[in-house]
């Protein structure tokens, strides 16, 4: 899952990025409304972390232009804890949520997969294929019913793919929602990752088409 910050406070936004990032996000952080108002469209973003009192451009109006865009990304608000009517006004220009500073880490989380959740119509968090599980929230992989061992990229995989059933997912679509900017691609990364989830959960859990990319294979 891939995550856009827009946060100018240094401690808050850092703790987000490191914080997210180790729960298995993939997290762009930008400091300035204007530049959130843009960097929107830089990648395919799942989700945004959205604070109100941005320098350059206020939260609000940040959030406004993009709906008025037809930009629907869901959109997690930052507000102060007296900033009631911040809160409203935000609700009603089309946040999805907000959370009151301070705040924990994992209820950010939470809500951001909630928030992805609702946006792709999953009923339940659990996301299910064949014989294979994943708990998105204990970051964890089953093969029928016992735990695998995956790498935290290919954990981000299969979930990319267990929220695409149905899809065929281009390389270089797999390669935005898996790596922020701070971290460079290998060229054959995608094939690499997709190899081992095949050695751990099967050699027909992926199929390839070939010329096109990546789906999940038939359910057993």
């Amino acid at each position: 899952m891939r995550v856009l910050i827009i946060e100018d406070d240094e401690l808050i936004g850092d703790g987000l990025q490191a914080g997210l990032s180790a729960l298995g996000f993939a997290c762009d952080w930008l400091r300035d409304g204007k530049q959130g108002l843009a960097g929107i469209s830089a990648a395919p973003y799942d989700a945004v972390v959205l604070d109100l009192g941005l320098p350059g451009m206020d939260g609000l109006a940040v959030l406004a232009a993009w709906r008025r865009s037809g930009r629907s990304e869901p959109v997690l608000l930052l507000t102060a804890r007296d900033a009631v009517d911040d809160r409203i006004r935000g609700l009603d220009s089309g946040a999805d949520d907000y959370l009151v500073k301070p705040f924990a880490l994992g209820e950010v989380a939470a809500r951001l997969r909630a928030l992805v959740r609702r946006r792709s119509g999953h009923s339940t968090p659990l996301l299910q294929h064949g014989r294979v599980s994943f708990d998105p929230a204990a970051r964890r992989a089953t093969l029928d019913g016992a735990a695998v061992e995956l790498s935290a990229r290919e954990l981000a995989l299969l979930e990319l793919l267990l929220g695409n059933k149905g899809r065929v997912l281009r390389r270089e679509q797999i390669e935005e929602k898996l790596y922020d900017w701070a971290h460079e691609v290998e060229s054959n990364a995608i094939e690499v990752h997709v190899h081992h989830l095949r050695k751990k959960l099967g050699s027909d859990f992926i199929k390839t088409r070939r010329g096109i990319g990546y789906t999940l294979g038939d359910e057993a």
